[in-house]
């Protein structure tokens, strides 16, 4: 675990923000260059950063501040919810904002939305891979304990210490670099439009749940002790992931007999 990167004068810089910048500015060069490919000019996807990174940032940052309010908001100064260079951002949170972004951008500047989804798509887990680099450096979103040879120790300090911990951050991160292996693959040979990002809320719904089953940072559970907050979240997610799957693919033949 190593939090500070460097200081600058008086600015503490953090390596989970560096890593975090380093996710947005990998996602985004590698959505430009797929762009090309579907008759986007690579300007509309970097002009889209903005969007992305306020939208993510704010959405992150809301539900973390809200499924955390009591351990560590209350009662505090105001100024400690914008302060999220110390980390404290949550995926879904974040997808959620860069979602409703992309949604705006894409009715302002009249782009096709779901094709423009399926560009980003892979983008958004390749991201993911960085970020949890970020989380493992910050030693957030760790483990339960647990003795396997694999097991991490966080420093004295560290909420876990001395215990070795499962390094939920490392299987998170190797099941996003899967997934967008899996993705760049099927946006290849997609069959309509929508069809890439449908897959990946079905496919990140699924690692994302899997990997909650060894989360050991949570101050509570819900469904009888069962289920993450995550892990709720994920299931509306797998089952939004279906239900466009199975909605767009219909729509797709129409369009392809309208056209004639």
């Amino acid at each position: 675990m190593h939090p500070i990167a460097f200081q600058l004068g008086s600015l503490t810089v953090t390596w989970y923000g560096v890593m975090v910048a380093m996710a947005f500015l990998a996602g985004l060069w590698t959505a430009s260059l797929r762009g090309l490919s579907s008759g986007f000019p690579a300007e509309k996807i970097l002009d889209l950063g903005p969007w992305l990174i306020v939208g993510a940032i704010i959405g992150a940052r809301t539900l973390y501040v809200v499924s955390y309010w009591h351990e560590q908001f209350a009662g505090q100064p105001i100024t400690e919810i914008f302060m999220v260079w110390r980390g404290g951002l949550v995926f879904y949170g974040g997808f959620i904002g860069a979602s409703l972004a992309t949604i705006l951008y894409a009715r302002l500047k009249a782009l096709p939305l779901w094709k423009l989804a399926d560009v980003l798509t892979p983008s958004i887990a390749l991201g993911s891979v960085f970020g949890r680099v970020g989380c493992l450096l910050n030693g957030c979103c760790y483990g339960r304990e647990c003795n396997l040879p694999w097991a991490i120790h966080f420093p004295a300090g560290h909420q876990t210490y001395p215990h070795g911990v499962h390094p939920t951050e490392v299987y998170d991160s190797l099941l996003n670099l899967v997934l967008y292996l899996g993705l760049a693959w099927l946006y290849r040979r997609k069959k309509f439009d929508g069809e890439v990002f449908a897959a990946y809320l079905i496919g990140y719904a699924l690692f994302r749940s899997s990997v909650e089953m060894f989360r050991g940072d949570y101050p509570q559970h819900y469904l009888g002790g069962w289920a993450t907050p995550a892990q709720l979240v994920s299931i509306a997610i797998f089952l939004t992931g279906i239900t466009l799957w199975w909605a767009l693919s219909r729509m797709e033949p129409r369009r392809m007999r309208g056209g004639g």
